[in-house]
């Protein structure tokens, strides 16, 4: 009988509120590498939560941004643990926009949207140091 590794299948979310600081192009653009580093985040509290440690990232896989992420915005990044290795993760990550700013409106307004927007998705591995987890 295979014993299936409880980490399998862990997942969290970060939901964060995206500063017009962090916009670097017109149109209040926010850059790809700004969700990169919410995924480092979520695989950061991910390697907490199942090993003990907060794990060093190695290396990120299929990076697809798919939508613009905007100053305003409110992103969900997810992250589900898809692989254990011996000192390996693998984990599948997810950036979706929420709620999005409607300057048209007002400079304060914005909208929750009525179905989230996927703006990234991507693979990536961890590693945790021998003897963890």
């Amino acid at each position: 009988m295979t014993k299936i590794d409880a980490r399998l299948g862990l997942s969290v979310a970060h939901r964060r509120y995206v500063p017009h600081a962090h916009a670097h192009y017109g149109g209040n653009l926010v850059d790809g590498a700004y969700l990169l580093g919410l995924f480092g985040d979520v695989a950061t509290e991910l390697c907490i939560r199942g090993d003990g440690d907060e794990g060093l990232f190695a290396a990120y896989s299929d990076v697809q941004f798919r939508a613009p992420v905007r100053a305003g915005d409110v992103i969900e990044v997810t992250g589900t643990v898809t692989g254990v290795g011996r000192r390996s993760r693998v984990i599948w990550f997810e950036a979706r926009v929420l709620c999005r700013a409607a300057p048209d409106r007002s400079g304060s307004a914005a909208d929750v949207l009525t179905e989230p927007i996927v703006a990234a998705t991507a693979g990536g591995t961890v590693v945790v140091p021998a003897g963890v987890g």
